[in-house]
């Protein structure tokens, strides 16, 4: 029997491929009438970078990517904090894409359907629930556009890939509760604009308390004057947040002030502000980890089993490891009850350790220690402030949490 895939975005499209590659069928399910390309810019980091390319999809992220060349931290003034190169500049064999997320979820989208075909991806579909029994899992779908029409499927299991408010998830744990706010409000937009630096340079600037900024560019050359698409997120601390919705449009004013004097050497924060696209709200959630995911034939993938704060450029990434983990499992397990127990056992403590991690010490805190030791003030030399030796061990540390260290890397080659 197939697979049953709940949610087409980029953890449930990748085990989709991945599934379909090891001659395991799959049918995957979208509450959204159709798959269109939202949302804003994500990090391929080395390790998610590898599965993708060992799919073939190096060649079409690339057309559309912006490959990375180094990872750079800035205080609110501007003044350089510490940089370090990244993916195939930092010597590894997979690159660090910059990406929209619609482009990488209509990559693997294409790919997914070329392979397997068009009915194999079944929109308009919203899961309601799912059930188990008798060597089969099922899934109960409302029919969009049909009002108070379900369709139940079933398949040898059911995977939960629904994201941060999933109907699985909320079945398999009743108690579980709502995403945590962490303190932080985020806006979120993309702009058209000239590249800064290396043209290919990962920024983050400032710090919570009196904001934050992630800046990046995730499409190359849009015009005859070379503008890119930049990506960038602007990080607050504040009791005030709404509902987690990634399409609720966010207004200038509530957050432009923060960054008014923001006019860098290499990039006018501001200016560039101003000039987005759009702008998107949506507070910093997570939850906390489960102590599991599988149920028999039924289990969770990606944010619907670990939604993390978004600081490691991290979320998507790990959602793609759990993907390449559970078609291994299932393509090496005919029993997909043990097969979806050995998947929770390999990544459960992983992903539970990075959502730990991304609370307290992801890169970024790199800028927190500045913040703290300069008094938010500033130096003459940051090495009169921190060591680039310290500097260097938070991202190091980090590289290891999340499992994209050299080390860890070469082990999962040779194994």
């Amino acid at each position: 029997m197939d697979v049953i895939i709940v949610g087409a975005g980029i953890g449930g499209l990748t085990l989709a491929l991945m599934l379909h590659r090891k001659g395991i069928p799959t049918r995957v399910y979208e509450g959204a009438s159709e798959i269109r390309p939202i949302g804003v810019g994500i990090s391929i980091l080395p390790h998610a970078s590898r599965e993708l390319c060992e799919l073939g999809l190096r060649d079409a992220l690339a057309a559309v990517a912006v490959t990375a060349q180094e990872s750079c931290f800035f205080n609110r003034f501007g003044q350089f904090v510490y940089k370090e190169p990244v993916g195939t500049y930092a010597g590894y064999e997979w690159p660090q894409f910059q990406i929209h997320r619609g482009d990488l979820q209509q990559i693997l989208y294409r790919a997914y359907i070329a392979e397997a075909g068009a009915d194999r991806v079944i929109t308009g579909r919203r899961c309601l629930r799912v059930d188990q029994g008798e060597g089969k899992a099922t899934a109960t779908f409302a029919v969009a556009g049909h009002e108070g029409e379900t369709e139940t499927v079933e398949g040898a299991a059911v995977i939960g890939a629904d994201g941060i408010h999933s109907v699985v998830r909320k079945q398999l744990h009743p108690e579980d509760g709502g995403p945590i706010y962490s303190g932080v409000n985020m806006w979120r937009g993309v702009t058209r604009w000239k590249p800064y630096l290396t043209g290919a340079s990962y920024v983050r600037a400032g710090w919570l308390s009196h904001g934050k900024m992630v800046i990046y560019p995730i499409r190359n050359a849009l015009d005859s004057d070379g503008n890119q698409l930049i990506n960038w997120v602007a990080e607050v601390e504040t009791p005030q947040h709404d509902k987690q919705d990634w399409n609720k449009q966010g207004r200038l004013e509530d957050f432009i002030h923060y960054f008014e004097d923001w006019h860098f050497d290499f990039l006018d924060v501001p200016a560039m502000i101003r000039a987005a696209d759009m702008i998107l709200e949506y507070p910093m959630v997570d939850k906390d980890p489960l102590d599991r995911w599988s149920f028999g034939r039924i289990t969770l993938l990606g944010d619907a089993a670990h939604p993390m704060y978004p600081r490691g450029s991290n979320g998507a990434g790990q959602a793609i490891l759990d993907a390449r983990a559970l078609a291994d499992a299932l393509a090496a397990e005919p029993d997909a009850e043990r097969a979806l127990a050995a998947y929770e056992a390999e990544r459960l403590p992983a992903t539970a350790k990075v959502v730990r991690t991304n609370r307290t010490t992801p890169p970024d805190a790199i800028l927190r220690e500045v913040w703290l030791r300069s008094g938010d003030k500033p130096f003459d030399r940051i090495e009169d402030v921190i060591s680039a030796e310290e500097l260097a061990a938070i991202t190091n540390s980090y590289k290891k949490v999340a499992g994209y260290d050299k080390q860890t890397l070469a082990a999962k080659r040779v194994a």
